[in-house]
């Protein structure tokens, strides 16, 4: 299907421009713009290849990634997410969202903070790792992540997640709820979250204290029990409830088989017969990480932040195709089609069409 060319020229210029916001680019002392980068990074993209493999500008790219802070990529990020909240009304709607990590594979010697080493199985020794929260609810048809940042060894979870949070809340309306794995079961952050009045349902994992109340339920039985814990912070002890729902035996028709689920929460009134559906809601994200993967552009290099840029730099064609493009063609479909129409305007430059760049 064709794509109608006025459309996705000023999406190109949306891309071109958060490039130029992202590396500090401008016309006036550059040589090179967003405006010509987006070539190669649209032809990497594309055909999920490397920078270096489409063109002779990698190092130029490389270089100019390296010198600006990573948070310039995420707040030109955030600046296109404000955009869509103004266009689809956002601030009047309620939301839910859900956190979970990405990781992106790493061949070489593992050295710094910045890569967590890994199993080397099928030669993978490290892994670079992102945080993302995205849009999760049934009556929201933009489901994009609203932000992403990078993820070094020993981050402190519950400061990275409140971080999200507090970048975002703005952009949104109410949060009627956020969903976490069970990686995310942490009494620090359901502190820190209960504290700042976030509601969270979070998987909890296996734990002996928690199995043996299961055990003890009828099949298919639901209950919720408030349990205490605390936390330690600058050598003073917090104490504080949340809730703990268990579920004996609950079929799920995606498997086939009855499981036991225990799920924490700080949300007094949650339909045990509901939880579950709620629950299952936080796998869209992770749907969205494999539309993702179709527009990933290989690399080589340890810096987080070329890492980090070429990373964003896919989210934002994801979300891009999600609100305006996923009715018309596939993402697939989409990336193609823009990496063409794109290659058009730079190999056939017009100055007035670079002039109204600068105005966008």
């Amino acid at each position: 299907m064709k794509l109608n060319r006025e459309k996705l020229v000023l999406t190109i210029r949306s891309i071109q421009f958060f490039i130029d916001n992202s590396l500090a680019l401008s016309y006036k002392t550059h040589v090179l713009t967003g405006f010509e980068l987006s070539k190669f990074l649209f032809d990497a993209s594309a055909y999920n290849t490397y920078i270096e493999t489409v063109g002779n500008k990698a190092d130029t790219l490389y270089l100019r990634i390296k010198e600006v802070l990573p948070e310039m990529i995420f707040y030109s990020y955030l600046a296109y997410v404000e955009k869509l909240s103004e266009k689809f009304d956002w601030k009047s709607k309620k939301f839910i969202l859900a956190f979970d990590y990405t990781d992106e594979d790493f061949y070489g010697d593992v050295q710094g903070f910045d890569i967590h080493g890994w199993t080397k199985k099928n030669g993978v020794t490290g892994k670079f790792k992102f945080l993302t929260c995205s849009i999760v609810s049934d009556d929201i048809p933009e489901k994009i992540p609203l932000i992403s940042i990078p993820i070094s060894l020993g981050h402190n979870k519950s400061y990275a997640i409140t971080h999200c949070l507090n970048l975002i809340k703005n952009l949104i309306g109410d949060i009627e709820l956020i969903l976490f794995d069970r990686g995310f079961y942490d009494k620090n952050l359901m502190y820190e979250l209960s504290k700042l009045n976030y509601p969270f349902l979070i998987f909890v994992p296996k734990q002996k204290d928690k199995q043996e109340l299961l055990l003890n339920l009828e099949k298919h039985e639901k209950i919720s029990v408030y349990w205490n814990g605390f936390v330690r912070k600058d050598k003073t002890k917090y104490e504080f409830d949340y809730i703990l729902s268990f579920l004996k035996n609950i079929y799920d028709k995606n498997t086939d088989k009855e499981h036991d689920w225990i799920f924490a929460t700080n949300v007094e009134n949650i339909n045990l017969n509901n939880i579950l559906q709620l629950y299952k809601k936080r796998w869209r994200i992770e749907t969205g990480f494999r539309v993702q993967d179709e527009a990933k552009i290989k690399c080589k290099s340890k810096d987080m932040k070329i890492r980090f840029f070429l990373f964003i730099f896919q989210q934002l064609l994801q979300s891009i195709w999600m609100c305006f493009y996923k009715n018309e063609v596939n993402f697939k479909e989409f990336l193609i089609e823009t990496h063409n129409t794109c290659n058009t305007l730079v190999e056939n430059p017009k100055r007035s069409y670079k002039k109204k760049i600068l105005k966008t």
